[in-house]
């Protein structure tokens, strides 16, 4: 589908449902369906522990706003509800010195977290999520989506969980010192530095993400750690084959282990068309037969400010996706824009519990989707 297509059928969409406003206008704040949040699972998700295992107060697949965050900005975040998300903080490898773009990165949320106590609090611990759900704010954990800040330098692990990195993803999409990512064209497994990598992660107690890896990286990542690891924003190849997508042997496995499958918010959800809330619900629904209610959670790949898709986003768009490709990062599909529009709003966590809720799923296990199972497996993995 072309992507200015894609535009103009997910303004329909977004028009008929009444969702949001027409895609050519600004997303404001207020833009929440009226239809899908009823407000009968209000309650239940003031009291559920809420996290996205992946994600960012702003927008970061296609970079929108800017630091310092705005007053429009902050509350937005705080009317999300969300209790606790998993924030990249490793630059990207074709942006100089992954190591000290890590450093910057972490650095500018620490002024951003100094300068807004009342919105953000650092998760450095299980008890630290309890705090932020306590005091209304969002917990933000530090984690990476490559090792490449690393480099071949096992100590720095170290340094990075003195800095606050609590969750390390083995690879992105193409390969690096610690194994293959899901692009490479023969996944050739952990390498002996990987062993290592999660040998250390383990030892200090980092969550060991496989999300991006390919699938025989990610069978030998699960079988490598001594701990239960996760998959934080992914989906189900049973549904639609991609390679950013698990197989049911590797989600068995990753389950068996006491680990986490977080389903992402993305064009990788469907063959055709325009991605849409019932395919996030089909891939979290067919995990859930496949793996039982205790393993599944949501990693949406998404900011908590909504994408603006007015003014120039076809050009940003573009350029985004000109650069991912000329990195040879881009993975299929990614000619459509990285969202879902229905979910295009910062309360998509709760306008999820309410699909579910309607489709006849109880409050227990929405609970458990909702962030309950990061929840757990945070606990078991964080010393």
């Amino acid at each position: 589908m072309k992507r200015r297509t894609f535009i103009k059928k997910a303004a329909a969409i977004t028009a008929t449902a009444g969702l949001l406003p027409s895609m050519g206008c600004t997303v404001s704040s207020n833009s929440v369906s009226t239809k899908l949040l009823s407000g009968k699972w209000s309650d239940n998700y003031q009291d559920a522990m809420v996290i996205d295992a992946l994600a960012g107060p702003i927008q970061f697949n296609i970079p929108q706003s800017t630091f310092p965050l705005s007053a429009s900005n902050l509350e937005q975040v705080k009317k999300s509800g969300i209790t606790a998300l998993n924030l990249t903080v490793n630059s990207s490898r074709a942006r100089g010195n992954p190591f000290e773009g890590a450093v910057s990165r972490i650095a500018t949320w620490e002024h951003e977290l100094d300068a807004h106590p009342d919105v953000f609090t650092r998760i450095r611990n299980i008890n630290d999520i309890k705090l932020a759900k306590q005091n209304g704010q969002l917990g933000i954990i530090y984690g990476f989506q490559d090792t490449t800040p690393f480099g071949n330098e096992l100590d720095r692990v170290s340094t990075f969980h003195g800095l606050g990195v609590r969750i390390v993803q083995l690879t992105y999409n193409i390969q690096n010192l610690v194994g293959s990512g899901c692009l490479v064209a023969e996944d050739t497994g952990l390498t002996d530095f990987g062993h290592e990598v999660v040998e250390r992660l383990d030892a200090l107690g980092m969550l060991v993400d496989l999300s991006h890896c390919g699938q025989r990286t990610t069978l030998e990542g699960i079988r490598s750690s001594g701990r239960p690891v996760s998959i934080t924003h992914s989906g189900c190849n049973s549904i639609f084959k991609h390679p950013r997508n698990k197989d049911d042997a590797t989600l068995r496995e990753l389950a068996n282990s006491g680990g986490v499958v977080g389903i992402y918010h993305m064009p990788y959800l469907n063959q055709s068309g325009i991605p849409d809330i019932s395919h996030v619900v089909a891939h979290i629904e067919y995990a859930l037969n496949l793996i039982g209610e205790e393993h599944v959670g949501i990693g949406s790949d998404q900011g908590i400010v909504p994408l603006d898709t007015g003014g120039n986003f076809m050009t940003a768009f573009e350029e985004v996706s000109a650069s991912r490709t000329a990195a040879g990062i881009a993975a299929p599909r990614e000619d459509l824009p990285p969202y879902i529009p229905e979910l295009n709003h910062p309360q998509r966590m709760l306008t999820i519990a309410e699909y579910l809720s309607n489709r006849g799923h109880s409050a227990r296990i929405i609970e458990n989707i909702l962030g309950g199972n990061f929840y757990r497996l945070f606990k078991d993995v964080w010393v």
